[in-house]
């Protein structure tokens, strides 16, 4: 799946995940309209940890069906602090962008996270030759409806059992940091 569009969101449940959900560009409004019919009449966004089970599931079944490729990076306690292994994870990310010619990343935004975040994502993109090919951004998940896509696929592997096989279809790599 090249040339697609990631959205990156990360738990800290567990281990620590970052779930990058790439999608096509074709597929971008018809997945948005998607994410938009699920999000409740008040509801600024969709939050898997504030949904009721029975909406989790359904979320999930709908996401399956959109078809977006995702890949969760792990990275375990090797790494002393929780910003080591966010860093370690945009830099295995931005690796994985480059080599498979993916053309934008959108990932949650965190105040607390983005200026750290943009220092790691530049020197990332100079490593593998990426700085005019891929472009970057933090946006909040209000704004960016697709962010719901790694969020929810992010709660469901660190529940594990039948919350992660039902999300298990759209996994095509987990990568061990």
């Amino acid at each position: 799946m090249s040339r697609a569009h990631v959205f990156v969101d990360e738990t800290k449940a567990r281990d620590y995940l970052m779930v990058a959900a790439a999608v096509l560009p074709g597929d971008m409004n018809d997945a948005r309209k998607a994410v938009r019919a699920l999000t409740l009449r008040g509801q600024p966004r969709l939050h898997m940890k504030k949904e009721s089970d029975a909406r989790r599931k359904q979320i999930l079944a709908a996401f399956s069906t959109l078809g977006p490729q995702v890949t969760i990076y792990r990275a375990g306690t090797n790494f002393r602090t929780e910003l080591e292994r966010r860093e370690h994870c945009i830099r295995a990310l931005i690796a994985d962008l480059a080599r498979d010619g993916h053309r934008s990343l959108c990932l949650e935004r965190d105040e607390s996270l983005v200026s750290r975040d943009r220092q790691h994502l530049i020197e990332a993109t100079r490593a593998h030759g990426c700085t005019d090919s891929l472009t970057y951004s933090h946006e909040s998940a209000a704004s960016e409806p697709l962010l719901a896509i790694p969020d929810a696929i992010a709660w469901a592997w660190a529940k594990g059992s039948d919350w992660r096989r039902r999300c298990d279809s759209l996994v095509v790599r987990v990568q061990d940091i």
